[in-house]
């Protein structure tokens, strides 16, 4: 009943391509514009499967400090977390549909973590080898970033290592599509998913999947 929704997360990820194209669309395209014309494919995974690999580590971080919780009080804290996280997720859903900018807000938490993270950015920068661009990606996982932080609260939710990061690698698989093609079409990709009916309907998607995840909470409460 608290296990936290993977394909919720992952459709997290997916749905909101138009928040990647204006969170990481400056990254990702200046990062391409380096790229030799005829073999940005090897770079563009390297940089994306790093992207996965720090988001799992993340994931597998917050899932273990959820652990170290006693027995008694474990599930009281995984409730919380598990209602916050659902809380939040709804919350990414009115951004994604355009009827609330509120997860802005929550992006300026993790700016402290990114100055701490940009200097080892800036010295892998330019790409020289495609053997850099992993741990560029790697870097790149710890961007302030609202989607992230709802799929990483959802990873502390999990309050085990494994299973944050399945979470946060489920979340990560759910953006690859967007962030792996931007690189290659970006301005196409954006025009589509700023149209508003699509917005909106993946909006609504995100809603749904949220409140059905809080109405099984409240229902466990309850029952409880």
């Amino acid at each position: 009943m608290l296990e936290v929704n993977l394909f919720a997360l992952f459709l997290a990820g997916l749905l909101g391509g138009g928040h990647c194209i204006g969170m990481c669309g400056g990254i990702v395209t200046a990062f391409s514009l380096q790229l030799p014309l005829g073999a940005r494919w090897p770079y563009l995974l390297g940089f994306n499967l790093g992207r996965l690999a720090g988001y799992a580590a993340i994931g597998f971080l917050l899932g273990a400090l959820a652990s170290f919780a006693t027995l008694a009080a474990l599930q009281s804290i995984k409730l919380i977390l598990a209602l916050a996280a659902n809380l939040l997720l709804l919350v990414l859903g009115l951004y994604i549909g355009g009827w609330s900018r509120a997860l802005t807000k929550v992006e300026k938490l993790g700016q402290p973590v990114w100055r701490l993270v940009q200097p080892w950015m800036r010295k892998l920068l330019p790409v020289r080898s495609v053997w850099q661009t992993p741990l560029i990606g790697l870097l790149w996982g710890w961007i302030p970033c609202g989607l992230v932080y709802t799929a990483s609260l959802s990873a502390l939710a999990s309050a085990n290592p494994i299973s944050g990061a399945g979470v946060m690698l489920a979340f990560g698989l759910g953006t690859l599509p967007n962030l792996l093609l931007m690189g290659l079409m970006a301005r196409r990709l954006q025009s589509y998913l700023q149209k508003t009916w699509v917005k909106r309907s993946c909006g609504l998607l995100v809603i749904a999947m949220a409140v059905y995840q809080l109405f099984l909470l409240l229902r466990y409460m309850l029952a409880g």
